[in-house]
């Protein structure tokens, strides 16, 4: 007998060995738990037959090694230069403790958003000091925890100010200095909302004819000039005042709240975020004591927990626009949580007084430049400045670029007879001898010894002086500090979040490696485009393969946000029915179950929203759909269908919805937010659908990273393709980010896992996401109602759980919520799209072993629960109300109608690897009747374990 045994088994086959959790054994048990013959089966008893795509998705799969190998060669296509084009985008050096610890730690990386925040304390923390940085170098005492870049931060500031002011103007005054993309996105925002755009230099304002403007400082061109004139004019207007400005310039200028400035926004990119050919960057927001409840985007607060420990949340109500719906002021949902993270860090890393070292020596560097290339003739402007200049070279404008190129530098174009110089935190006096050299200066510039700033514009004020801005800068401290942080935090490398709707699945480190290259993340995003054939050739293959799986002819990948996606997929239904001649169609239909940011979006696009009913099975209520597109009529611009829908359920009537809305003249957006339930099964181009963003953060595995980056790319039909946004650099692009491609990088994330899952493992993910929902859903149900089930009593990828029955025992979902964290889980989804229940999603990547630990923790909460339904123990004095339990609750006196270890060892918890919340069930009113939303003194960390 032979011992040689064949195998079948592919280690290489990374669908099925890394990324899809259960092996084909488990799966046989799953499917025989909810009484399926086969996988197969049960999707033809989920998915309606008649909207199933007819051919497969069928390019072939690569292994690790090889999507590695092939990435290499792309990232060697792309040509790395020393970028001086600035624009709000720099050289910076990202410290390796930095690197390594937070933006390649999947601690950090794989967190979700932290609304529950017992189990985010360290992202909170990190947030709460990036908060503190940007206040203290803008000079306003509030800032929030990010926007997705600058560009759409100044629109958002634009809309506030709208807001905001008391001025009965129309307009909004923009500086001609401003960055170009920033200018192409706020035109963007601003036609829908009938807000008229007056652009001229700072000199032309007129402030009783604005209720707001904004200035760039520095500017693009490197002027900087203090605007307290300009700002004191426009308040005595009733008016406010945004500065866009540079937190490294603001370590050594006059800060914005010195001059009076209302708002200030930026990106903080330069604080040790590689330029990534366009993102994702973290951008900031502050404001004036008296504008913080305006602010968009979520802000860390200071509370306390039930023990009165100091506590980090979610303040001043964060998720109100999902709330609001078409009341909105903004649909703000991904923030750029990670980069914040990486630029706070970068802050406590240096402290104050290494941030003014690095600014001074930027500073310096370029009026070495400037006095080089002044002493050799040549005109430079501006006379003032921080790290910026424009040299005028005349007709010699291509040949100096073309120069400044072969010596591995590029410049800035600007207009037809100038080039724009901006030195960084990595230039040397080897690339300004580079520099030089292409102006034909071979002599070595003498390093400037004096600033080239005006003396009442140097700063005259302290910044980051709390204490955790002046650590011990050693790295094993620094390390130390990170890890505390991250140990607070319950990420996806710990345990399961079963989040409906989210889609927290794993994020493999093969395609999170290449965004670290160099070849990848030194490229700045308006490079000349021969220097980037490498991402132009992982966009072109990642937009076909993504056309292949929706069924949409055309993308754009500017969109960085899911709600950002949303927007534009409005904006371009709208631009098109303009170019039609249509331009009373201005009614978007949304369902009473919808994304909280679609309704949001659409009042955003100037649209009016109109709801629709849902009928009792929690489907689209046909009847009141055909009623209220009928009434539209010729104003119907759109609607807005979430499928499978946000309940969790394939609805057999999409065909009809989106027939009825044809038949009228308008065009159906579906929300991508379920994709995951789609991909391989169904396209959504195919069944109706004219536009769709998707979520790359959610079904295409770019990760959460604690609240942001994310992707929202838009897939239209061919007849929306020229309506899409174009480049922000170009007048009327329709621009809806600051660069063409958003946050180019993470776009590689997405493409590594089409490249590795190959067509059939997409496929075969998508069955297996609703595989676990459905396992969960069966094992589950006896205990907890399934509040929405499809005709065929299955649901989607993702199930509700209705948890409203228990309150008449006292019982909430919060207390549900909290009682998981005892058992070593992120709750699901709370409340939403049904007020007091729990929407789950296992994703594909769970394995079962993982699912049946959730399985029993939820069993054994249900067993609390009728404790406290018959008696035997009062609902205040449960395990579920003093949840969550921390190592202060184990160790101390133990004066409770039950048990330490029932309290704290729950099932599902582990034992030796037991997390621990470093807090108690957080006070969220006190958060917000004693709001603090910078960094609080150390004297109230006393007594807490640290």
């Amino acid at each position: 007998m032979t011992r040689w045994m064949p195998t079948d088994y592919n280690p290489d086959d990374f669908a099925n060995r890394r990324h899809i959790g259960p092996s084909p054994a488990e799966m046989a048990e799953m499917l025989k738990a909810v009484g399926a013959d086969s996988l197969e089966s049960l999707i033809e008893q989920t998915v309606p037959k008649a909207i199933r795509q007819d051919r497969p998705l069928d390019w072939p799969a690569l292994s690790e090694a090889a999507l590695l190998a092939r990435m290499e060669a792309v990232a060697k296509k792309n040509r790395v230069m020393t970028s001086l084009i600035g624009q709000g985008y720099y050289g910076t050096f990202t410290p390796p403790a930095i690197q390594r610890n937070i933006l390649e730690n999947p601690a950090w990386y794989t967190a979700y958003t932290p609304y529950q925040p017992e189990i985010a304390q360290g992202r909170l923390e990190a947030l709460l000091n990036y908060q503190t940085m940007v206040a203290d170098l803008t000079g306003l005492p509030v800032a929030n925890a990010s926007l997705l870049d600058e560009a759409t931060a100044a629109a958002e500031a634009m809309a506030m100010a709208r807001r905001q002011a008391k001025s009965s103007a129309d307009a909004f005054f923009v500086a001609h200095d401003l960055h170009p993309q920033t200018i192409a996105v706020i035109e963007t925002r601003a036609a829908p909302l009938g807000i008229r755009i007056v652009k001229g230099s700072v000199d032309d304002l007129v402030p009783d004819q604005v209720f707001g403007a904004i200035f760039q400082y520095p500017g693009t061109y490197g002027h900087i000039r203090d605007l307290t004139p300009e700002i004191d004019a426009l308040h005595d207007a009733r008016a406010l005042a945004i500065v866009a400005t540079d937190l490294l310039a603001l370590c050594l200028l006059k800060e914005p709240g010195a001059m009076g400035a209302d708002i200030a926004v930026g990106s903080a990119q330069r604080f040790g975020v590689p330029m990534g050919y366009g993102g994702p960057h973290a951008a900031f927001m502050s404001c004036r004591d008296a504008l913080k409840r305006a602010m968009p985007g979520r802000i860390v607060g200071v509370s306390v927990d039930a023990s009165g420990n100091q506590a980090y949340r979610l303040s001043l109500q964060t998720r109100e626009q999902h709330i609001r719906r078409e009341k909105a002021t903004s649909n703000v949902c991904t923030a750029q949580a990670l980069l914040a993270v990486m630029a706070g860090f970068y802050a406590v890393f240096h402290g104050p007084e290494g941030l003014r070292a690095i600014a001074q020596r930027v500073h310096l560097h370029a009026v070495t430049v400037a006095d080089a290339l002044r002493a050799a003739g040549a005109d430079v402007a501006p006379p003032a400045l921080f790290d910026t200049i424009t040299v005028k070279v005349g007709v010699g404008q291509a040949g100096i670029l073309a120069a400044a190129e072969q010596r591995g530098i590029n410049l800035r174009k600007v207009g037809r007879d100038r080039v724009g110089i901006s030195v960084d935190e990595t230039t040397d006096a080897a690339v300004i001898a580079r520099l030089l050299d292409a102006f034909g200066i071979d002599q070595a510039a003498a390093p400037a010894m004096s600033p080239a700033i005006p003396e009442d514009l140097l700063r005259d004020s302290d910044y980051l002086t709390h204490p955790v801005f002046h650590m011990n800068r050693a790295e094993s401290e620094m390390m130390r500090y990170m890890r505390r942080l991250s140990d607070r935090d319950l990420a996806l490398d710990r345990a399961m979040i079963p989040l409906g709707s989210c889609t927290m699945k794993l994020n493999a480190a093969a395609e999170m490696m290449p965004i670290t290259w160099p070849e990848f993340g030194a490229l700045h995003p308006f490079a000349p485009r021969h220097q980037a054939t490498g991402y132009a050739e992982a966009i072109a293959d990642l937009t076909d393969k993504l056309c292949q799986i929706t069924g949409y002819d055309a993308f754009s990948m500017q969109p960085n946000s899911g709600a950002q996606g949303e927007y534009a997929g409005l904006l371009t239904i709208q631009a098109y029915h303009r170019a039609n001649g249509d331009d009373q169609r201005d009614v978007c239909l949304i369902p009473m179950s919808a994304h909280g940011t679609n309704p949001a979006s659409a009042q955003m696009c100037g649209m009016k929203v109109v709801v629709v009913k849902s009928a009792p099975n929690g489907d689209i209520d046909l009847e009141d759909f055909a009623d209220k597109a009928a009434r539209a009529g010729t104003r119907l611009a759109a609607v807005m269908i979430t499928y499978p829908s946000t309940h969790g359920v394939f609805e057999d009537t999409v065909r009809d919805v989106c027939r009825i809305t044809h038949e009228h003249g308008g065009q159906v957006y579906i929300d991508g937010a379920n994709l995951n339930a789609l991909v391989g099964l169904v396209k959504p181009g195919e069944i109706g659908g004219d536009v769709s963003h998707l979520n790359l953060h959610k079904t295409f595995a770019i990760p959460h990273g604690g609240g942001g980056p994310g992707m929202g790319p838009i897939g239209v039909k061919a007849h929306l393709a020229p309506h899409l946004p174009g480049d922000p650099r170009d007048p009327d692009s329709g621009a809806v980010a600051a660069a063409p491609f958003g946050s180019a990088s993470i776009l590689l994330i997405s493409w590594a896992y089409c490249l590795m899952m190959g067509g059939a493992g997409l496929t075969q993910a998508t069955r297996v996401a609703i595989l676990n929902a459905n396992y969960i859903a069966s094992r589950l149900s006896g205990a907890y109602p399934i509040l929405f089930m499809g005709n065929r009593g299955r649901v989607a990828h993702e199930c509700i759980l209705d948890t409203r029955p228990f309150a008449e025992h006292g019982v909430t979902v919060d207390d549900i919520a909290k009682r998981l964290i005892d058992n070593g889980f992120h709750a699901p989804t709370m409340s939403w799209p049904v007020a007091g229940t729990l929407m789950v999603e296992p994703t594909e990547s769970e394995t079962k072993a993982e699912i049946d630990r959730f399985i029993a923790a939820m069993l054994a909460i249900r067993d609390e629960i009728t404790d406290v339904a018959e008696g035997r123990i009062a609902a205040e004095a449960s395990p579920l109300r003093r949840a969550p339990h921390t190592v202060e609750d184990l160790v101390a006196q133990w004066h409770r109608p039950y048990s330490r270890e029932q309290g704290c060892f729950p099932p599902g918890s582990f034992r030796v690897d037991k997390y621990w919340p470093p807090v108690g069930r957080v006070d969220n009113a006190h958060g917000d009747r004693h709001l603090i939303c910078t960094c609080p003194p150390l004297d109230n960390y006393s007594g807490q374990a640290g």
